[in-house]
């Protein structure tokens, strides 16, 4: 009879996986309305200084004086920052279920996100990621950015696990093709309902049950 391979390790997306994103296009929307800016060149400062941002190459500061400060405003950036913070919201379900499932299965929980420094450093304080992530492999830190298939490797290669004992949980079609092409089991994330019917497909049981909560 064939054994089969334990799951050992989660690896998590944060944005639209445990949390909401960090700035999305709709937060640039409504940024430009609150602050009576020009969305389409927001959009284009935003896209054209994205990968260096998340690539930890420009500060929170220097982002900000690149997409919005590259003129004068009528509001200060601790304003506009503090904007971009409340922009974040958790997904409790689906942070609940992964405490539940590292406390029954003993898993290590590996986040691999795009998130630039500053805003990725808030998110992690202010909604506790520190207190059941066991590492952040994260872009602004390790200076590569998904679709970079070499951020997996560095996943794997710190949380010292082979790709055959971990499941990645991620939201974007794209990330989920690549990680599994290194041979990581991965589950596309839409729910909570079909996100635990899949983790229970490896062997992972939710204890608590699958509920209709779509977050």
């Amino acid at each position: 009879m064939k054994r089969e391979i334990p799951i050992t390790t989660l690896f998590l997306d944060i944005g639209g996986v445990l949390l909401t994103d960090g700035w999305s296009h709709g937060s640039s929307k409504l940024a430009a309305k609150v602050f009576g800016l020009d969305l389409e060149e927001l959009k284009r400062r935003h896209t054209q200084a994205l990968d260096t941002y998340e690539k930890g190459k420009f500060t929170f500061e220097e982002f900000l004086d690149r997409t919005v400060f590259y003129e004068k405003r009528s509001f200060t950036q601790a304003q506009f920052r503090k904007f971009m913070f409340a922009q974040s919201k958790p997904y409790p379900k689906m942070i609940k279920l992964v405490c539940r499932l590292k406390t029954r299965y003993g898993l290590k929980i590996i986040v691999v996100s795009n998130e630039g420094r500053g805003l990725n450093e808030y998110r992690i304080r202010k909604f506790k990621l520190d207190g059941f992530v066991d590492f952040f492999i994260c872009s602004c830190f390790v200076r590569l950015r998904k679709p970079d298939a070499d951020i997996f490797r560095v996943a794997l290669d710190t949380a010292q696990v082979p790709a055959n004992q971990v499941i990645y949980i991620e939201n974007t079609p794209m990330f989920v093709e690549i990680a599994e092409g290194l041979g990581i089991r991965s589950i596309l994330h839409t729910n909570y309902k079909s996100t635990c019917a899949k983790l229970a497909s490896f062997g992972l049981q939710n204890d608590e049950g699958v509920t209709h909560e779509t977050s």
